[in-house]
């Protein structure tokens, strides 16, 4: 007891405030936006949408080749393999917006999560950067608690709690998550970031149009691939989406990028050193297990 209090003092008394991690982070952030713009490489991406009785009611494959632009990335669709269900029978199909009647919600949603959730333009990896609010531009509007650290793949980490500030939980403002971050001590980069919605959808959504989202929140993972070059590697979802009083379906989705090769550029860029440690923070260990992502297969 006095030794769960003594380490409870210490933690309150830490010297570096979570606002000052968070701002290193931040910038650490900006900065990895832009050295990715040095990287081409490979991203399979897996959607599977299952019924009320868990079989499959249909599932795509996507192997892309993702190269730099200018302010974004490019993908090119290197394979896709697509099935789906029909009078109890998986069938293939070979292109990506594929429906086979008038009104195929499934085909619909599942090509426009695609596009929404993986495949934004003006990011370097694709990945919408609303979801995860860790970037300069986001963080003023969340508030962020220290709450430990721990070893976390072999590397010490902290573990931040974050969510919207009083007055800022909302669909239209681009601030519905809730969550946590492990922080590299090091480097400060995030590790493992998890998200869930710290807010259900408006009523008037799911009362006149019978819509609602359940366990909605999204999983990415970091590794470090260079002296300040840290990279998202994997990054997945599941949740239930019941629509319009008729439709319900279990959503998985997960990605994974791999093959990083340096692309040639023409212009030379400099960047500022990232953020070191600062040997003189101290904080109690503490455990957390991450959920990881659905494993492509």
């Amino acid at each position: 007891m006095i030794g769960a209090v003594a380490s409870a003092v210490a933690f309150a008394g830490q010297s570096e405030p979570v606002q000052e991690i968070m701002a290193k982070v931040a910038a650490n952030q900006d900065r990895a936006v832009r050295l990715r713009s040095a990287f081409v490489y490979h991203q399979n991406l897996l959607l599977r949408f299952l019924r009320g009785n868990g079989k499959t009611a249909r599932e795509e494959m996507r192997e892309y080749t993702v190269t730099p632009t200018e302010n974004g990335s490019k993908k090119h669709l290197d394979r896709f393999e697509g099935r789906y269900e029909k009078d109890g029978k998986l069938i293939d199909y070979n292109r990506p917006g594929y429906t086979y009647k008038d009104v195929d919600i499934d085909g619909e949603l599942i090509d426009e999560l695609a596009d929404e959730l993986a495949n934004e333009k003006q990011s370097r990896d694709g990945i919408a950067a609303e979801l995860f609010p860790l970037t300069s531009r986001a963080q003023p509007k969340y508030s962020f608690a220290l709450k430990g650290k721990e070893e976390y793949r072999g590397r010490q980490a902290y573990r931040i709690a974050f969510e919207p500030r009083k007055g800022e939980t909302s669909w239209d403002h681009g601030t519905p998550w809730a969550g946590e971050v492990l922080v590299d001590t090091q480097d400060y980069e995030p590790i493992h970031v998890t998200t869930r919605l710290a807010k259900g959808l408006p009523v008037l959504v799911t009362t006149v149009l019978g819509t609602n989202l359940r366990g909605l929140g999204f999983t990415l993972s970091y590794e470090k691939f260079d002296e300040g070059i840290w990279f998202p590697v994997k990054y997945g979802a599941e949740f239930e989406v019941k629509a319009l009083f008729f439709y319900k379906r279990k959503i998985a989705i997960a990605l994974k990028n791999d093959g990083f090769q340096r692309a040639l550029v023409a212009t030379k860029v400099t960047f500022e050193e990232p953020f070191t440690v600062d040997k003189k923070l101290q904080v109690p260990e503490v455990k957390l297990s991450p959920v990881p992502p659905p494993e492509i297969r």
